[in-house]
């Protein structure tokens, strides 16, 4: 019997793992498909679909470079030293992934709308977050600024500190063992990161639409066109959206493996 079990096991696992994996694809496929083309080719012309793409696209960067500058030197002190609040330090960088990001909108409108806690000053010197490209990327950064810090910080945890005692023993000072050996053998970690941090940018809704209406982001687009035109509509801007998310995520992540096999 056991031996029968054993046999099973894994037949078990890849049937199970394909119920998920067809639970993704189904309605991927389904919008894709369900798109009419003579619809995905006038929506391929249309400005407003390509602006709304490209301006995602660079919101969710200009975001992860922020958390890279910001992150990767949290996320190496939250690896390399205990101190008091440690804990409570890795539980405030996780609570934009346990709160709803409608209302992580309403939080970030507090500090950064135009009668803010910080808003308020900033807009005096011209710095505007509500209904700018500013609330978007301050909403996209809010939310998945997790990703990269969690993995930075896994990233810098597996580096053997060894090799950093040895550095040191020679003569480097900390902040040059941290440029030439930490973070060369962290670096494959940190960038996970930072592409999981751009791709849940791009996704991101909830707290952008409540900040930063206008301008329109891609997942705001396909809200707001789901709303005046109905489903018929939609669909070949959501194709194009899930489209080129795909296109540009899977060759992040083939550059991504290939720079690793010649590292």
């Amino acid at each position: 019997m056991s031996r029968r079990l054993s046999k099973a096991f894994v037949p078990l696992l890849a049937v199970l793992g394909a119920a998920l994996l067809l639970f993704v694809l189904l309605p991927v496929l389904s919008t894709i498909f369900g798109t009419s083309p003579a619809l995905l080719g006038k929506t391929i012309r249309d400005s407003e679909v390509l602006d709304s793409i490209l301006l995602t696209f660079y919101a969710a960067a200009v975001a992860t470079v922020v958390a890279a500058l910001l992150g990767v030197p949290l996320a190496y002190l939250l690896a390399r030293y205990e101190f008091p609040g440690r804990s409570i330090v890795e539980g405030i960088v996780d609570v934009p992934v346990v709160m709803p990001h409608t209302a992580a909108g309403i939080a970030l409108l507090m500090v950064f709308g135009r009668e803010g806690l910080l808003g308020k000053g900033l807009s005096r010197i011209g710095f505007v977050f509500t209904g700018s490209v500013n609330g978007i990327v301050v909403a996209m950064l809010f939310v998945s600024m997790p990703f990269m810090v969690d993995a930075s910080k896994e990233a810098f945890r597996n580096v053997d500190p060894r090799l950093e005692n040895v550095a040191r023993t020679l003569g480097a000072s900390p902040l040059r063992t941290f440029f030439t050996v930490t973070l060369p053998l962290a670096w494959r970690g940190i960038l996970a990161g930072a592409v999981m941090m751009w791709a849940r940018g791009i996704s991101e809704f909830g707290s952008v639409v409540i900040l930063t209406y206008h301008p329109m982001i891609a997942p705001v687009l396909v809200y707001d066109r789901f709303e005046t035109f109905g489903l018929k509509y939609v669909l070949p801007v959501a194709s194009l959206l899930i489209l080129t998310s795909l296109g540009v995520f899977v060759l992040l992540r083939v550059a991504f493996h290939r720079s690793g096999e010649t590292a």
